[in-house]
């Protein structure tokens, strides 16, 4: 993206008159929530918030994809890491989200061989220079990074690589929408809906979700224009009682996506049912390796013997993904748990919530 459309979007003048324009439509009392961690930050970062008519809400949404990966997944991640036959290659975020009884920080702490990569491609890349020991990606996000870690295993394929495996723990965006509008106490009256994903999955991904629902909802850039143009498209709708799934990220999103990374995508992985943190089993929302791959899956290479995982006592991260109460309202919140000291994975990832809250709320 040039640097004219990052200026042009943080302009003051331009973000002035979109505030001057929400606050002469919004009249109800609104709750909006972003569906996105990196619309979670830029709102806090940018001082939306602060911006708003009383009137207006924002709700921070399942959008931290370390924050929504179920506790079983964890302690999976956990009980890999401490086999002495595996290299263990992660992205950062997930070192310091607490498992039942450990974390990947700790057990790096006590000698383990994980490592911190920023591609899976990294991970491929060890598993060449390795060929004597396992080296097992833990693949979690959103349909944002599930096509890169898909060519990462078409990669390994194409070069023969035989020690190299990936735990898919991917979630899909619309099915959570689809269960938290199915959520008893959820209330919510528009979404802002992730820039990055739908740059891959495109506006008619979301077609079914809005015409079952009915729910006002806009596609946004992470710009302070790109998010404020988003919720006043949101009021507009609300307030004129007529809903419509509309695109205000023209610039980067289509209504079809990316075809061809959506198609990596599908040749590597089937759609599955997956558990998410705070909501439970949503069906079809997730992505399993496909049973032409299995040799490169880790499920199908590695026994897993894992206890019940218990819920971390007193962490409120599950209510908070989806919208039920704010941070401060968790017991644990800049009390027992911080960002150097996290209790949940709400406050560990760049993207949670609790994170968020904690750096740029007094």
């Amino acid at each position: 993206m040039t640097n004219r459309y990052i200026k042009e979007y943080r302009d003051d003048s331009l973000s002035r008159k979109i505030i001057d324009g929400i606050k002469a439509t919004s009249k109800k009392k609104i709750k909006l929530m972003e569906v996105c961690g990196t619309h979670t930050v830029s709102i806090f970062r940018s001082g939306i918030r602060s911006v708003l008519p009383e009137n207006i809400s924002l709700l921070s949404g399942p959008g931290c994809p370390v924050c929504v990966t179920d506790q079983r997944e964890i302690d999976i991640f956990i009980q890999l890491s401490k086999r002495d036959d595996v290299i263990v290659a992660t992205f950062g975020d997930l070192m310091k989200v607490p498992g039942t009884d450990s974390s990947l920080i700790k057990e790096r702490a006590n000698g383990k061989d994980i490592r911190i990569v920023y591609s899976a491609m990294d991970a491929v890349e060890i598993a060449k220079k390795t060929p004597d020991k396992n080296v097992v990606f833990f693949g979690v996000g959103f349909e944002t990074t599930a096509p890169t870690i898909a060519a990462s295993i078409l990669t390994a394929e194409k070069e023969g690589i035989k020690n190299f495996y990936v735990f898919s723990a991917h979630k899909l965006v619309p099915p959570a929408l689809n269960a938290l509008m199915n959520m008893d106490g959820v209330n919510i009256d528009g979404f802002i809906l992730p820039g990055h994903v739908s740059v891959v999955i495109g506006t008619n991904a979301y077609r079914q979700f809005f015409n079952e629902f009915r729910i006002p909802c806009a596609i946004a850039g992470f710009e302070p224009a790109d998010i404020l143009q988003g919720i006043l498209a949101l009021i507009e709708q609300i307030e004129s009682q007529k809903p419509y799934l509309v695109n205000t990220y023209k610039r980067v999103v289509s209504s079809d996506g990316n075809k061809k990374a959506m198609q990596i995508m599908l040749d590597v992985f089937d759609i599955t049912d997956a558990s998410w943190r705070g909501i439970g089993l949503i069906p079809e929302s997730g992505l399993r390796i496909k049973e032409k791959f299995k040799e490169y899956n880790a499920e199908e290479k590695f026994v897993f013997s894992i206890p019940a995982s218990q819920p971390i006592k007193g962490c409120e991260c599950g209510k908070i993904l989806t919208g039920l109460i704010t941070p401060p309202e968790c017991p644990l919140y800049k009390k027992t748990c911080t960002p150097e000291d996290p209790v949940g994975p709400c406050m560990v990832s760049t993207e949670g919530t609790c994170a968020a809250f904690y750096r740029y709320s007094s």
